[in-house]
């Protein structure tokens, strides 16, 4: 750190080198553009941050975020609720709903399982889908993990703990991208499509 940062300064990096993807320099680079802009940014983020912190809440259904709690797609009486799409974070629930695929309700798991991280079931929200899946009137519950050793790892452990409450337990399918193009993918990719292929 250069002599000249005060403590503040310090302060403030160091917080945001917590952040994902931000690094000491990334950090260092972004500290100075909120000091730079404090009116446009700085001022704006603070009071962003102390209203999340204040009024953003975990829905005890679900495990979203939101500002009430059931959270709004808990409380949406138009999406199906027979249907539970299992994501890992809530960034990957984002993500579904900015594709506008599916209609129904989700379950945020809370991560992984890794036992290299030393994360296992009791540290998920694996109970409370088990729970869903048995008294909700849930007949499908759709894995939407991630294509990862860890990813695979948990939709088995989550297939078999859910093999007694009586749904069908579907995953994501994987294999070419829309727009994708064989010459640019990666062997593993191929050959899911290849075994996960559908008539035409």
């Amino acid at each position: 750190m250069a002599a000249s940062a005060g403590p503040e300064i310090e302060r403030l990096i160091a917080l945001l080198s917590k952040l994902p993807g931000l690094g000491p320099r990334s950090a260092r680079r972004a500290a100075l553009a909120l000091l730079k802009r404090r009116e446009q940014l700085l001022q704006p983020l603070a009071e962003a941050l102390a209203v999340a912190a204040e009024r953003v809440k975990t829905c005890r259904v679900c495990g979203s975020l939101d500002t009430q709690d059931p959270c709004a797609i808990c409380s949406d009486r138009s999406r199906d609720p027979t249907l539970v799409c299992v994501v890992e974070e809530v960034g990957a629930l984002w993500a579904m709903e900015r594709a506008s695929a599916f209609r129904g309700r989700y379950h945020v798991l809370g991560g992984l399982l890794s036992a290299l991280d030393g994360v296992g079931p009791e540290a998920l929200r694996v109970n409370s889908l088990v729970t869903r899946a048995m008294e909700e009137g849930v007949t499908e519950v759709i894995l939407a993990l991630p294509a990862t050793v860890d990813g695979q790892t948990t939709a088995h452990y989550l297939a078999e703990r859910l093999s007694n409450a009586h749904v069908s337990v579907t995953m994501l399918a994987r294999g070419v991208p829309v727009g994708g193009e064989l010459d640019w993918l990666d062997d593993g990719t191929i050959a899911q499509a290849m075994r996960a292929r559908r008539p035409a």
